[in-house]
């Protein structure tokens, strides 16, 4: 039998829970709905559900500080973030918090629901890590460090490397420019340098790098390395 996941929906808009109550549950997801940062906290703990859908602005606090509470206390159920369109410096300073990913308001609901299973498979994919990525065309083996796209070897440098790892290791989730330097470099070195390197592997792995299908930006927050079937 196949286990129902339980997503918890907090946002002070009944509106927006009353909507997203009725998309969630028509795929067969059991929703549970919180009003406030307090209410959300008490919910999870009570219910831990399998993935959280948190809008920023609350009536008691932020959202930033649900993500923090859910983090500090080592919960590492996926967090996909309500934010409006103009909101960048607030979708980057979630994800470096620990959210998963965000949709953009007004979203639609296959747009929430491709979140939300792509941030369940990254879960699920680092809980038992497979030594071998596919995505479409393009093949990464982790092990013996061997990248096909298109069924040819692609040759790259240590750190574009490094950086590809980075991106596989967290398909399908929303790296921030931060995070990357970080991880990739040790330091938070100039963006436009990060750029240069993801432009240089589009070249190596993309059909066509000026349409990239594979390694996807995500505009002043930074890139996501997309789960192609």
């Amino acid at each position: 039998m196949t286990k129902v996941l339980r997503v918890l929906v907090v946002d002070d808009e009944p509106a927006i829970r009353r909507f997203l109550r009725a998309s969630l549950s028509a795929q067969g997801y059991q929703v549970i709905e919180a009003q406030t940062a307090h209410g959300a906290l008490e919910l999870f703990r009570r219910n831990t559900p399998d993935v959280v859908v948190l809008d920023l602005g609350l009536p008691d606090g932020d959202g930033f500080d649900v993500i923090k509470e859910l983090r500090d206390g080592g919960s590492a159920a996926p967090i996909i973030v309500l934010s409006s369109r103009t909101d960048e410096a607030g979708k980057v300073r979630a994800l470096d918090l620990g959210a998963d990913d965000y949709v953009t308001k007004p979203f639609g609901v296959e747009e929430l629901l491709a979140r939300l299973r792509a941030a369940l498979r990254h879960r699920l994919q680092q809980q038992g890590e497979k030594p071998v990525f596919k995505s479409g065309d393009l093949t990464v083996d982790l092990v013996r460090r061997i990248i096909t796209a298109r069924g040819a070897e692609v040759k790259l440098s240590p750190r574009e490397y490094d950086l590809l790892r980075l991106l596989v290791m967290h398909a399908g989730k929303v790296l921030t420019h931060r995070f990357i330097l970080h991880e990739v470099w040790g330091t938070e070195t100039d963006v436009q340098y990060l750029r240069i390197y993801i432009r240089a592997l589009r070249q190596k792995i993309e059909r066509d790098p000026e349409r990239p299908e594979h390694i996807l930006t995500e505009t002043g927050v930074g890139y996501r390395l997309r789960m192609l079937e």
